[in-house]
């Protein structure tokens, strides 16, 4: 049997349908209760609607289905059951054209089960009540997004406060008109905000975080369990329904929120208000599954609890009075942002690498601070997107992919430094060069070397290029008497000779990949080179003068 689902829109409540002057209903029967929410209004003249109802509905009839002699016998007590299991929320009766008035057997059967009995005067049609409840749900979408709209941005501003945890908790609070409370992975609570509720709630709470307590990383938590409304009942079984089938989840929430809700629910529903197993059973149910999110009403205050989406124990809770439409999406949006502030708290590493940062500037030495950063030997990465320059939103997603949040956006250019343990792969629609493992008093050498891979990688149209760092002769010299040698025989080279002999000789004399490596038309390179043969008075078609002049490159 197919999931049922209500449709993707608030429901309205009865009074608000009752209030409408144009439709002159009048409820003769049932309860007066406000809580009494309509999803939806729906036509039938079967004697048994059971099969055709979802539940939430306002069921209108004129009473074609009834026999003459129903009033004697149980008919209407049979008819009205028959809605009440089917979770109807209210009936409107018709007045005109086959009944004068409402029969008196079926205000008392809707007096006996419960079930509010509208009557629908000879001048409103059937098909103006349903207009006149979509109008309402319309209204009420509408009031629902600009509420949403509004904490979100309340939430975002919050957010970027100095105090932004118990900024973005006492925004939440007021939104929800209750209190929130984020507890921390020992399950303490690390700061509140709002009016706080007594122990019995605070303590349900507690125990419903613990229930989505995350123990690996996650994604945004999805839609959490709502408690039916006043009006929603859960099904007894009728005869063609499968045996053990709990259609109690019904609730204003849309489709796809609902099917995925049941699958990962394994079918568990929400208690309704008033069954007495609130606290209870329904904490039972919630414990019986491991979501990233869960409901529960205690004591009449109603508790939802969001695992944050950092992954490192840190739930969100919140307890509200009443469960208004548009509270799950506000308190989601706060999960987001608390995500988002308490993954770097709770790993350290932001922490750390301001510390590092501040102790830079300051003059410490970059192997006095590599140790706040959590390893000894790193790579760096110079990265140019294949398309288009760099931007702050590409450089953030190619660090995330490389494993590190260290990342420069130069103005064509992206540095990376990422830990040697972490092997970097080509990523896809960018050119990257990877410098050779170093030590923290290395890095400005490791950046020259990622800066020449990239260069290499761009002229030979290859997606990484790696620092080269095999031992040769060179590794025979003392590397002093080695510079020394270099910058006597490079010292008439200014430094863009110096780069462009270098990337011409990297690349074997090729002048368009050289060109490509500099950004610079083939003639400069010509006329670069014919200049440094010039200067060094040295034929460098000649390959051991090409050898000692390369010798000499890369020692500086």
């Amino acid at each position: 049997m197919p999931d049922l689902a209500v449709p993707p829109t608030p429901p309205v409540p009865l009074t608000a349908l009752l209030a409408r002057e144009d439709l002159a209903l009048r409820q003769i029967a049932g309860p007066t209760d406000p809580d009494v929410m309509i999803h939806w209004a729906h036509t039938s003249e079967m004697a048994d609607p059971y099969p055709y109802l979802l539940g939430g509905e306002l069921l209108l009839t004129a009473g074609v289905h009834i026999p003459d002699a129903a009033g004697s016998g149980t008919y209407f007590d049979d008819y009205v059951s028959r809605i009440v299991a089917a979770g109807g929320a209210a009936l409107g009766f018709g007045v005109a054209p086959v009944h004068d008035t409402v029969p008196r057997a079926l205000v008392a059967a809707c007096e006996a089960y419960e079930l509010p009995l509208i009557e629908v005067p000879p001048q409103t049609t059937f098909s103006g009540v349903a207009r006149a409840v979509w109008q309402l749900m319309a209204q009420a979408r509408h009031a629902e997004l600009r509420r949403v709209t509004e904490a979100q941005q309340s939430l975002a501003a919050a957010a970027s406060r100095p105090n932004p945890v118990p900024s973005v908790l006492r925004q939440l609070a007021q939104r929800v008109g209750g209190w929130a409370v984020l507890y921390g992975p020992e399950g303490v609570e690390i700061a509140e905000a709002g009016r706080a509720p007594g122990d019995a709630v605070r303590g349900a709470l507690r125990e419903l975080a613990e229930v989505v307590r995350p123990t690996a990383p996650m994604f945004s938590p999805p839609p959490p369990l709502p408690v039916p409304s006043r009006g929603l009942r859960p099904r007894t079984p009728a005869p063609q329904t499968p045996e053990g089938l709990n259609l109690a989840e019904f609730s204003a929430r849309p489709a796809f929120e609902d099917e995925a809700l049941r699958a990962e629910n394994g079918g568990l529903g929400a208690e309704p208000p008033g069954s007495g197993r609130e606290g209870a059973a329904g904490a039972k149910n919630i414990r019986e599954r491991r979501a990233t999110s869960a409901t529960d009403t205690v004591a009449g205050t109603h508790l939802a609890a969001y695992a944050l989406a950092a992954g490192h124990g840190f739930v969100l809770g919140v307890a509200a009075p009443r469960r208004d439409p548009g509270d799950h999406t506000i308190a989601s949006v706060a999960a987001v942002l608390l995500s988002l502030l308490t993954g770097e708290h709770q790993s350290g590493s932001g922490a750390a690498r301001s510390s590092a940062l501040v102790r830079l500037l300051l003059g410490a030495e970059p192997h006095t601070v590599a140790s706040l950063l959590g390893d000894d030997r790193w790579r760096v990465v110079h990265a140019r997107p294949d398309a288009h320059a760099p931007d702050l939103i590409a450089a953030s997603a190619l660090g995330a992919a490389l494993g590190s949040p260290l990342v420069d956006l130069a103005e064509d250019v992206v540095r990376v430094l990422v830990p040697a343990g972490r092997e970097t792969e080509p990523q896809p629609g960018w050119t990257l060069g990877v410098s050779a493992a170093v030590g923290p008093h290395e890095w400005a050498v490791a950046d020259t070397q990622a800066a020449r891979a990239l260069a290499r990688a761009r002229a030979t149209r290859t997606a990484l290029v790696r620092h080269g760092a095999r031992p040769g002769l060179a590794g025979l010299v003392p590397h002093e008497e080695a510079e020394a040698h270099a910058r006597t025989l490079l010292a008439p080279l200014s430094p863009p000779l110096t780069e462009t002999l270098r990337t011409w000789l990297s690349l074997h004399g090729s002048w368009d990949r050289t060109a490509v490596a500099l950004d610079v038309h083939r003639n400069t390179v010509r006329q670069r080179i014919a200049r440094c043969a010039g200067l060094l008075d040295a034929d460098l078609d000649d390959p051991d003068v090409r050898m000692e002049l390369w010798f000499a490159l890369r020692q500086l």
